[in-house]
């Protein structure tokens, strides 16, 4: 089941629970109608709050205020609610299901607007905080999951910007940030839609990885660089519009044991520990030095069915820094 459709069925679950649980509380127990409401309302609120509704309008709203933010997304859930309990309330009508009058059918009362409101702000925060350590990282901390340090096959991404020294010293640091994030959130669709997960962000550089065997299955980490290069080159034009420039990276790709575990005491996150990444660090080092946007290991190559549209150049072996034996280093072009 892809992310896409996970997504729409936890909206349903937790409009029709949300929805059924109201109902039950104040409606004399109609919890199956209440579910109706529920249901239509959270497809429209989630839709809103992961951009699939509204696109552009999300975008400006992200670039204004946050007290301004805070005050059009409240306007804006509260306009989706009552559009919700029209759609739903309609159709409930016209299916003979319920005979109240129209107006106290479709439109929603204060209290219901309050419920609604405060249900979608507690999920909001959910997936905020979800959003801030990733999707992977977030169910692991919640089930403890690397509580205790475990070992495994990992696939390790490292996105690279180029030239980020002099951006920054022409943009200036708040103008910079705001290109750093925004090329950063551009990583976010294709790693999402390659299974992958964005676990952190090391000054200009990303850190994506896979769980060994999802990683090299379809050859994902590396369709995952390919879709990002191919992202950005649509977005060309609009790079070029918002910021005068179009970003580039360099990418590296390895495999291989690692040990994962959760750490911190305030903040926790989860860490991975290694010659895999130490290694992954190396590689990416190398692509500046070789000048070659995507450098995979031959640990990665061998393990991986490289899919048409790819081709490979063997740039030989090389020595890595606490490893005994040298590793051969090839180029990949997409």
């Amino acid at each position: 089941m892809s992310r896409q459709i996970r997504f729409w069925v936890f909206a349903t679950l937790v409009g029709a629970l949300a929805g059924s649980f109201y109902a039950f509380i104040f409606h004399n127990g109609k919890p199956l109608i209440g579910a109706v409401f529920g249901i239509v309302t959270a497809l429209l609120l989630f839709g809103f709050e992961r951009g699939h509704l509204f696109m552009r309008l999300q975008k400006r709203l992200k670039r204004v205020s946050a007290p301004l933010y805070a005050l059009s997304s409240i306007s804006i859930y509260v306009c989706l609610i009552i559009l919700g309990n029209i759609i739903a309330g309609s159709s409930l009508l016209a299916l003979d299901i319920m005979d109240d009058p129209y107006w106290e059918t479709v439109l929603p009362t204060p209290r219901i607007l309050a419920y609604s409101l405060i249900m979608s702000a507690i999920v909001a925060f959910i997936l905020r905080m979800r959003d801030l350590v990733g999707s992977e990282v977030f169910f692991n901390l919640l089930i403890g999951r690397y509580y205790k340090p475990v070992q495994e096959d990992r696939v390790f991404l490292f996105i690279d910007l180029i030239g980020s020294t002099s951006m920054a010293e022409q943009m200036g640091p708040m103008r910079y940030q705001e290109f750093l994030g925004a090329f950063f959130a551009t990583l976010a669709e294709p790693v999402r839609r390659n299974h992958g997960s964005l676990d952190d962000y090391i000054g200009d550089m990303a850190m994506i990885t896979w769980p060994q065997t999802r990683g090299i299955r379809d050859a994902r980490c590396l369709r995952c660089v390919r879709d990002a290069q191919q992202q950005i080159k649509r977005d060309a034009d609009e790079w070029r519009a918002r910021f005068g420039t179009v970003p580039h990276f360099r990418a590296a790709v390895h495999c291989g044991p690692v040990v994962t575990a959760e750490i911190g005491v305030e903040k926790h996150k989860i860490a991975y520990v290694g010659d895999t990444v130490n290694v992954t660090a190396r590689l990416e080092t190398l692509g500046k030095a070789f000048n070659e946007p995507c450098l995979v290991s031959s640990d990665l190559l061998a393990a991986i069915k490289l899919p048409a549209g790819f081709t490979v150049r063997d740039l030989g072996p090389h020595a890595v820094r606490g490893r005994d034996r040298q590793l051969t280093v090839l180029a990949v072009d997409s």
